[in-house]
């Protein structure tokens, strides 16, 4: 399935980046609200998944988001998740940047995450004012009560701690995902279609910088051609075989 240069500049890395998007998650069933069909109470689920939506109505965007956590909860790791937590264990430099807020790649025993999308799992304050604006906490409460919730320390709204449509992502976390992709000997982009800036330029960015760039996708992308290796298989059985031929079991 892979190239023996990929299994050997694998071996060799000693900087490692994982990019994973939504198909790594698809794979242990998280719904994807995006493209057609993605409706929710006959809403299109990504207008509310905006800072407009939530000012003119906070009790109906969590009411959507209470409902994904809800199909989140039972929800477990897949073994592509756990294959990507083993990489971790045997690379000296290792950071996964992920576009997804599900946290199954916390639960699956990943440590050095960048989550460029947020955490469905963590809330902040909406008041600019309040200290707890910029610090998220977790809250894993499913059913929110109340809806919508409020901050314990001002009362103000607060909102889930996810990057919604119309807004950029924090800097720092942007900052930290471009600094390992620049400073990575092999990058995996997995599960991802690569559209999405800025997520989408970074395995090109990591090919510049000499990094070996390996696509791990069910279909071919606009990436493919452009990468050192693309492997057409889901990220789920592909991911754990490539740990193994690297690093054993």
């Amino acid at each position: 399935m892979f190239s023996r240069e990929a299994i050997t500049a694998l071996q060799a890395a000693r900087s490692v980046v994982v990019l994973t998007g939504a198909g790594v998650s698809a794979e242990s069933g998280v719904p994807t609200f995006r493209g057609a069909g993605g409706l929710w109470r006959n809403y299109q689920a990504t207008s509310l998944a905006t800072p407009e939506a939530f000012a003119d109505d906070p009790q109906l965007v969590w009411e959507f988001y209470n409902y994904r956590r809800e199909l989140l909860a039972p929800l477990k790791p897949n073994p592509g998740h756990f294959a990507i937590a083993a990489l971790e264990e045997r690379i000296p430099g290792f950071t996964l940047v992920t576009q997804n807020i599900d946290n199954l790649h916390r639960i699956a025993g990943s440590k050095n995450i960048v989550e460029l999308h947020g955490n469905i799992w963590r809330v902040r304050c909406s008041n600019p004012a309040c200290g707890n604006a910029k610090e998220p906490r977790e809250n894993r409460q499913v059913p929110v009560s109340p809806l919508p919730p409020l901050c314990g320390d001002c009362g103000g709204l607060l909102r889930p701690h996810v990057v919604w449509f119309g807004e950029m992502l924090d800097p720092a976390v942007l900052g930290t995902s471009m600094r390992a992709t620049g400073e990575a000997d092999f990058f995996i982009v997995a599960g991802t279609s690569a559209v999405v800036q800025p997520a989408a330029g970074m395995p090109l960015m990591a090919r510049k910088a000499g990094a070996f760039v390996l696509e791990i996708n069910p279909d071919p992308t606009d990436l493919s051609d452009a990468l050192n290796e693309s492997v057409q298989e889901a990220a789920g059985a592909a991911l754990p075989l490539l740990v193994e031929a690297a690093f054993g079991g």
